[in-house]
């Protein structure tokens, strides 16, 4: 009779015994994993460190995960009750363990949707390496590709520990992540490296090895690089303007090293702008006449030299009343003699000269220097962008000399430099002009052996480092481009280019049907108003998916998408190891490599992940701990 009663009650079953779970306890522990969850995303998205130096309950910080769910505690009386001390031992859901396991979770939701993004569609590697807080050499990888709705997109994907630089080092690690997502290497359509010998090697290099698997893989070196490279050629080769960089680099140095004298340049500076704003000679309005201080330049960040002379130039009376404060105090000889050489060098006409001079060449410069640093740039209005550089550079040497010397004089004037004599059109004296040895004059000096030397040698590393050679496919991009109203369209260029470029993704037959779709689109898209002031390919991509004629036109769009895939810079992965310094600070540089990933995933690629759903993160997290505990 006990065993039949037994058998007729099932609630008394041992396995349901086991596994029951009042609707109380799930609820709570549900509430629980989801708070665990939103601190360990919030935290994610923020870069912040998440474990603390001690994290013992008697503790006064328990470091920024703990402290987080304590105050989701503090303002939610349900949650206090089923968090921390309250929880069960065996279920608190607040190990390191579980927040690395929910990280990942996390970070591979947002690789999965990046995946899912990709589709079969081709796809550009951007590679660059750099060495972390606890120098180890770690390889940002980033994927540029057109998405379904025709924006180009470029994603933050892996950055991957390497134990040494060399090219096949590279090539393995790279592949490993890609095989890892099912991201075939014969998609691969370009690769963006920078400049060094392991990257662009034409036998060994990165490039190379990929190259063989996929000729359609084609290289291009960094564009931002390259022009970064031939700004600082300009300062290394011209010993005048390597000499007035060395100076300028002193000068910054000096006022950084003291937080006093830091602060008494912002204050004069303060004062600066009252009485300028006082006199009516600066303009009022918001964001208007900030303080600020001198700025450093960086041979690795790009446009940092436009922004370090600029910022001279504002503060360039500021500077020099700095200085002259120090030699009057007299209070510390050192200090007191380097104010002295370093305000003796500011008031020198050749130093306010090489000042101006760089400012107007890189202000030129920095146009093209922004653009190159977007992510939706195409190589054609890159190459636009550098064609204009030197056009305004050429134009600057030709018939800007009388203005930029007039307006030399007149800094000079306003900030107490000594004027040499140079002609009597700038100088009040007689009509003969000062000369020097050999008949050659002040002017003439400054004029030829400076002035059109600075800017002829930019001129040719922009020549040398930006010529039409280097991007093979130029001239596909501007037969498809849809400006001037498709003015450089022609069927048989593009036909031709094609089947010298991308023999792999079309084959004759589809060359073929290319050709028959390229005359429909000559007098339906060409001709249609939607498509008229369309300035690049983009526009021209994300309007053909617009009006559905990316369906009708499918080689057309599939052509322009492989145009598009081809990168322009990688700024990306300067941007990526910008967030690497944050989160893996001097702090924090024990981060294991798998969740400094993971992190840096969420934290870079943050729209995709505010985009994810908690409950759905609940029930991967209950998957995965059932399958665990199955085995």
């Amino acid at each position: 009779m006990e065993k039949w009663e037994n058998l007729r009650h099932p609630n008394q079953y041992i396995e349901r015994r086991i596994h029951k779970q009042t609707e109380k306890e799930e609820k709570q522990n549900c509430l629980l994993l989801k708070t665990s969850i939103e601190s360990v995303k919030w935290l994610a998205l923020q870069g912040c460190a998440f474990r603390g130096h001690d994290e013992s309950p008697e503790s006064t910080n328990r470091g920024n995960y703990i402290e987080l769910i304590k105050l989701h505690g503090r303002t939610n009386k349900e949650i206090d009750d089923v968090v921390l001390e309250n929880a069960a031992k065996n279920a608190k859901y607040t190990s390191p363990r579980i927040q690395k396991e929910i990280l990942k979770i996390i970070a591979d939701y947002v690789r999965h949707k990046i995946r899912e993004e990709i589709g079969d569609a081709k796809f550009c590697i951007l590679v660059d390496e750099a060495v972390d807080e606890s120098h180890k050499e770690q390889m940002a990888i980033i994927l540029r590709y057109v998405d379904g709705d025709g924006f180009v997109r470029e994603r933050f994907f892996e950055v991957v520990s390497v134990k040494d630089t060399n090219a096949l080092t590279f090539k393995k690690k790279i592949c490993t992540v890609l095989n890892q997502y099912n991201l075939l290497v014969t998609n691969l359509q370009g690769q963006g490296y920078d400049g060094a010998s392991n990257m662009r090697g034409e036998w060994n290099g990165l490039q190379a090895l990929f190259l063989r698997e996929c000729p359609s893989a084609y290289y291009i070196h960094c564009f931002a690089h390259r022009l970064q490279l031939a700004l600082v050629a300009v300062a290394k080769d011209v010993h005048d303007v390597w000499l007035f960089f060395q100076s300028l680099s002193s000068i910054v140095n000096f006022v950084g090293a003291s937080a006093k004298r830091h602060s008494q340049l912002k204050s004069i500076r303060e004062d600066e702008i009252i009485d300028l704003i006082a006199a009516g000679e600066v303009p009022t309005g918001t964001e208007a006449n900030q303080v600020c201080t001198l700025q450093r330049a960086g041979a690795t960040r790009w446009g940092s030299h436009f922004a370090f002379v600029k910022r001279l130039i504002e503060m360039f009376g500021s500077t020099c009343t700095l200085f002259a404060n120090l030699i009057n105090e007299g209070s510390n000889n050192n200090i007191c003699g380097e104010a002295k050489g370093a305000l003796k060098v500011m008031k020198t006409f050749e130093f306010v000269f090489i000042l101006l001079l760089m400012h107007e060449v890189l202000e030129k410069s920095d146009i093209l220097c922004q653009a190159l640093q977007m992510k939706d740039q195409d190589i054609l209005n890159a190459m636009n962008f550098v064609s204009t550089t030197k056009i305004l550079l050429q134009e600057m040497r030709d018939d800007r000399w009388e203005s930029f010397i007039w307006y030399v004089v007149q800094f000079c004037r306003s900030n107490d430099v000594d004027i040499p004599k140079l002609t009597d059109r700038y100088m009040d004296g007689t009509r003969r002009s000062c000369q020097q040895k050999n008949n050659i004059t002040m002017e003439d000096y400054y004029h030829f052996q400076i002035f059109n030397v600075v800017i002829d040698f930019q001129l040719m590393e922009l020549n040398n480092r930006f010529t039409e050679k280097t991007i093979e496919l130029l001239k596909l991009c501007e037969a498809l481009s849809p400006t001037y109203g498709f003015k450089s369209f022609s069927i048989d260029a593009i036909c031709g280019l094609v089947e010298e470029f991308y023999p792999l993704d079309f084959n004759n037959e589809e060359i073929s049907d290319l050709m028959r779709q390229l005359d429909h689109y000559k007098f339906d898209v060409i001709r249609h108003s939607q498509f008229q002031n369309l300035n690049s390919l983009p526009q021209l991509c994300r309007m053909l998916v617009e009006t559905n004629r990316s369906y009708h036109y499918l080689l057309i769009d599939r052509l322009i998408r492989l145009v598009l895939t081809l990168l322009v810079s990688i700024a990306t992965t300067e941007q990526a190891f910008l967030g690497m310094k944050l989160i893996k600070s001097s702090l924090h540089n024990k981060i294991e490599n798998d969740f400094l990933a993971n992190v840096m995933t969420i934290y870079i690629e943050r729209k995709i992940a505010l985009g994810i759903d908690t409950e759905e993160l609940i029930d991967k997290f209950d998957l995965l701990k059932n399958r665990r505990l199955r085995l």
